[in-house]
Formats: C-alpha cells, structure tokens, sequence
C-alpha cells in the first residue's frame, strides 16, 4: 500500500505540471493591464511603466512563469494586487470553502444513499419512480436559480433562516451552522442527485449477484443482505463518483458563495478575475487542483476499506 501511495503521488507531478501551465497561460490571455488597474485610468504612462516594471510584468511570459513556479516551490504565491501575501489570502479563505464544501459532501451522501437504496430496493414502483423524478429535478436545475428560489422561500416568505452572510464557526457556531444551511443545502443538491443515480444503478447491480440469492437462501435476514452484502459492495463506484464530484463542488462554491455573500474561495476568485490579480487567480486553483488531486487520492486508498478484496499493486 505504501508503495501504492508513493507511486500515486509521483504520477500526479506532472499532471500538476500541466496544470501550472494552463493556469498561467489562461490567466495571463485576460484582456486589461493589471499595473492600469491598481493606478486608475488617471495614471501617467511612466508610472503605469514603472509599476509594471515593479510587479515584474514587463518580462517575457517564460520568464514571468518560471519566476512563478521557483516562488511556488518555496511555498510562496507571491503578493495581491493590494499588496497582501496571496498564502494569507488563501489560507484566511479556504476553512470557509473547505466548511461549505464538507457540509455539502455531508448532505448529499446523506441524501443520496438512502435514496438510491430505497429505489433499487423496488425498481419501476412508486416510490421508484418519485425518487427518480425528485432526482432529475435536482440535475436539471442550476445552482443559481435553486439558491435563488430557496432565499425566496425560507428567508423571503418564511423569514426562518437569513439571506446571506458569514460568521466564524468559532466565533458564534449556532449562527455559523444557519448561515450556512442553505449554501450548503444549495450545493449539495445537485450532488445529491447525481450520487443518488450512481447508488441506485451500482445496488441493482450489486442485489442481482449470485452471493446475494445465496444469502438470501440460507436464510439471512433482510436487513443482513440488503446492507451488509449488497449495500457495501455498491458503494464503491458511489465513492469514485464523490471524488469526481469534488470538482463540481468546487466550480459551484463560485456561484453559492456570490448568491449567499459566504466570503470564501469563490468570492475572492472573482473579485481577482474583475481586478486582473494574477497571482491570487494562479494561486487559487492550484490550490482547487491540489484538493481535487488529494481527494483522488483517498478515494484510491478508501477502495480498500470499503471492500476487502481489493489490493493495490
């Protein structure tokens, strides 16, 4: 297993290489000069210059990009446009996103599970077919126009949960977990969705197996062979998909975090988008695509919790 991990862990060097290229390279094909921006239109064409000069932006892109990635393998993302550190930015960031986004993977397993279940169990029934229903709702519906439609109901209508806004789960946690019930319930609905289908496909397969009718046979009871047969083998292509299903998390923490004013990753990668902050966009998805790696990665060692049978070679 070690070896596994240590083998994993090297074949995502240049995967993570091919990231830091595309991220510079699209980064740096936003129109607007950056060293403009933080002057105003005001500013003299000789300060605009010297700025540039400052900030290291009249250097070739080859140049600019491996200053970027000698900084990086010293763990330093450079300064913001504003001139504050972007590992400070990132790091007083990511709890919040890292909360929502854990909050979300909660909630839509939580959901999914049983849902997914609960449709194999009886596949083409009612409850099959309303479950079903319920979950291409939750596929079909963008995060932004769910988000909205809940604010209207439970902050609008209701009046139980606030609109928006953050506070520190440390400062005030009652307040902290209301807040960020709807973000979360916003975000992880289409996962729910998505994982509910990959659970229910993944039992029906895994309850038509030939160690299921013979459990069955020998008189185990029902709540033995539906959870402890059928429902442990099932979950592993669930798990693959909830590690895929980070990413999208992630992409749809940048709509969330807008609608509901959580001031987390997604608010401060646009705000960096609007203002041209190169480093801060930079630094921001690798540090996105570093967590995706790393959840890839427990995903791969998970496999082996999960179900016995398989080893890692």
């Amino acid at each position: 297993m070690i070896q596994f991990a240590v083998r994993r862990l090297f074949t995502t060097l240049p995967t993570l290489f091919i990231v830091t290229v595309l991220v510079f390279a699209l980064v740096h094909l936003l129109p607007g000069d950056p060293a403009r921006i933080m002057l105003g239109e005001g500013a003299t064409p000789e300060s605009v210059i010297a700025l540039r000069e400052k900030l290291g932006f009249d250097r070739s892109l080859p140049e600019q990009y491996l200053r970027w990635l000698a900084d990086i393998a010293r763990l330093d993302f450079g300064n913001s446009l504003r001139n504050l550190p972007v590992t400070t930015l990132i790091a007083e960031k990511l709890p919040i996103t890292l909360e929502l986004a854990v909050l979300s993977t909660l909630l839509s397993m939580v959901i999914a599970v049983p849902v997914g279940l609960f449709s194999a169990l009886k596949p083409g029934g009612l409850l099959d077919r309303t479950l079903t229903l319920l979950a291409l709702c939750g596929i079909s519906l963008p995060t932004f126009f769910a988000g909205i439609i809940l604010i209207y109901i439970f902050s609008v209508r209701l009046a139980w949960i606030p609109a928006g806004g953050y506070v520190s789960f440390f400062e005030n946690p009652a307040r902290n977990l209301t807040l960020m019930i709807l973000p979360s319930v916003t975000l992880g609905a289409f996962s729910a969705a998505v994982l509910s289908r990959y659970m229910r496909s993944s039992m029906l397969e895994a309850m038509s197996q030939d160690y299921i009718r013979t459990a069955a046979a020998k008189g185990a009871r029902t709540f033995t062979v539906v959870v402890k047969h059928g429902l442990r083998n099932a979950l592993v292509p669930v798990v693959t998909a909830l590690g895929l299903q980070l990413g999208t998390l992630l992409g749809g923490a940048v709509v969330t975090e807008q609608i509901f004013s959580v001031p987390g990753f997604g608010n401060l990668l646009v705000y960096s988008v609007y203002n041209r902050d190169f480093l801060v966009i930079q630094g921001l998805v690798l540090v996105i695509a570093l967590a995706v790696f790393l959840v890839s990665f427990l995903v791969d060692l998970a496999y082996a919790a999960i179900d016995p049978r398989i080893r890692y070679q």
